[in-house]
């Protein structure tokens, strides 16, 4: 079982940020537009070294999608900056009808998504996003595990052509990804290779994917651990490759189970492989305020978790 080495926390919003100010650098297209938070959404290098790329919109969010989308018609690439909550259920019209509907070149990349956004609150918490993005055809939806993995999607997404959203968020967390690495955008990584289990995990709950495994495997269990970075399009083949061999699968995330990863996993199987599921995410609620640490264990959204519902779902083959 290979271990992976956590080389030193960081927040994943850091990563859009590194990647953002990289691609300022190479990229004369790309352009920046922020709703007010310039800092927490870690866009000040690209605003201090390209002020004529960057937009700062203020508290506009719906503004800003229509202004982004426009900016495509020009050729350039625009990326908005907000909390994921703003950057989704607040814009939702704008983002479907200006920038989805008519396929744009903008890249909505969306920090402090999830229950770890912590003591802001269930206002502020949204785990509905990745469903709501989703749905929209067109619509490539990524959600990173750590710092390398977000700055290598932030580089990726300025090639792609069409509308992404890109969700990370504000806790610092392992950082266990390769720091130069290459993203292929709807290509699953195989994480290690096991025998009993299937475990795919997108977000921060990759890195608790790997902890379960190790405990598992102090059981004699051996766990495929697979990171979902792209949610759409889904890699169906690396999921159908996986069941194939052990029989059962785990999916876990960072959002609802209903409308997540784990029901576009469900999809798959149903039409393709079925095979035993069991879900770790929230279960149909709301958050609420606490640290990240407190919240991810009051709701099941860590290694402990995915080790049971592993068990669980072993015990259904």
């Amino acid at each position: 079982m290979k271990k992976y080495i956590d080389s030193g926390k960081k927040d994943t919003r850091s990563g859009f940020g590194a990647g953002l100010t990289e691609l300022g650098q190479s990229n004369p297209n790309v352009v920046a537009l922020c709703a007010d938070l310039i800092g927490s959404l870690k866009m000040d290098d690209f605003k201090k070294n390209h002020p004529e790329r960057f937009f700062q919109i203020g508290i506009a969010e719906a503004n800003m999608m229509g202004i982004a989308a426009g900016m495509t018609i020009g050729g350039k690439i625009p990326f908005t900056g907000t909390f994921a909550n703003f950057s989704t259920g607040r814009v939702y019209d704008q983002i479907r009808q200006s920038i989805a509907y008519s396929h744009k070149n903008v890249k909505i990349c969306a920090s402090h998504a999830g229950l770890t956004l912590g003591e802001d609150g269930a206002t502020h918490q949204i785990l509905e996003d990745i469903g709501l993005m989703k749905m929209l055809p067109g619509m490539t939806v990524i959600n990173t595990c750590d710092f390398n993995q977000t700055k290598a999607a932030t580089l990726a997404i300025a090639e792609h052509d069409g509308p992404v959203y890109l969700r990370f968020g504000r806790p610092k967390v392992a950082n266990f990804t390769e720091e130069n690495q290459t993203f292929e955008i709807g290509k699953a990584v195989q994480l290690q290779e096991g025998n009993d289990v299937t475990i795919v995990a997108t977000g921060h709950l990759v890195w608790e994917a790997l902890e379960a495994a190790e405990k598992l495997n102090e059981q004699g269990i051996s766990a495929d651990v697979i990171n979902i970075h792209t949610i759409k399009p889904l890699d169906a083949n690396a999921i159908i490759k996986s069941v194939s061999k052990t029989g059962c699968i785990v999916t876990a995330e960072e959002h609802n189970i209903l409308g997540g990863l784990g029901e576009s996993v469900a999809r798959v199987l149903t039409t393709e492989h079925p095979t035993p599921q069991e879900f770790v995410g929230t279960n149909d609620t709301f958050g609420e305020s606490g640290t990240p640490e407190q919240l991810m264990e009051k709701y099941g959204l860590n290694a402990n978790a995915i080790l049971n519902a592993s068990l669980k779902v072993i015990a259904r083959k």
